[in-house]
């Protein structure tokens, strides 16, 4: 992996798959690094088998790199989490994770996306902003685990 941000030719070489309970591993590494209060193998064994789930799997060179889920209940996706490897950020594969997840919410009959995202993470809210998110409320100390404040941001997705 070069330090280049700019070169996502190795995006070509990811492949992205259902979630599945073998992939908890790498999930729950991603996730201690990724997040101040992780979720359990067991909250994830739960979403993967929700029927109104899905979850992700982003793997490159046969390692989970990333991953992400939202919940699509009739119209509405809404993203319920994604994070990335430290070692393949800012390299394209957040957009790219986010991007499927859109795909799949369409074909699932969403019209609405939505998300909540920490105050302060604005590398986050950039990616977000850039795919068409916009700033929806404000959630004063939303993140029981920190107190931080979320914002709901939102995309209308389309019909198709």
């Amino acid at each position: 992996m070069t330090s280049d941000s700019a070169d996502r030719s190795w995006l070509d070489s990811v492949t992205f798959e259902a979630m599945t309970q073998f992939d908890l591993a790498g999930v729950l590494r991603i996730e201690r690094i990724s997040f101040p209060t992780a979720w359990t193998p067991e909250s994830y064994l739960r979403e993967i088998h929700n029927v109104n789930s899905y979850y992700m799997v982003a793997r490159y060179q046969g390692t989970v790199v990333g991953y992400a889920g939202m919940w699509v209940i009739q119209d509405e996706a809404h993203v319920s989490t994604i994070a990335v490897a430290p070692e393949y950020r800012r390299r394209g594969l957040g957009e790219a994770l986010m991007r499927h997840l859109m795909v799949t919410a369409r074909s699932r009959h969403a019209i609405l996306m939505t998300l909540e995202v920490r105050e302060h993470n604005l590398i986050a809210q950039t990616l977000y902003r850039k795919l068409g998110f916009q700033t929806h409320s404000f959630l004063p100390h939303y993140y029981g685990d920190t107190g931080e404040n979320a914002y709901v941001m939102r995309r209308e997705l389309g019909e198709g």
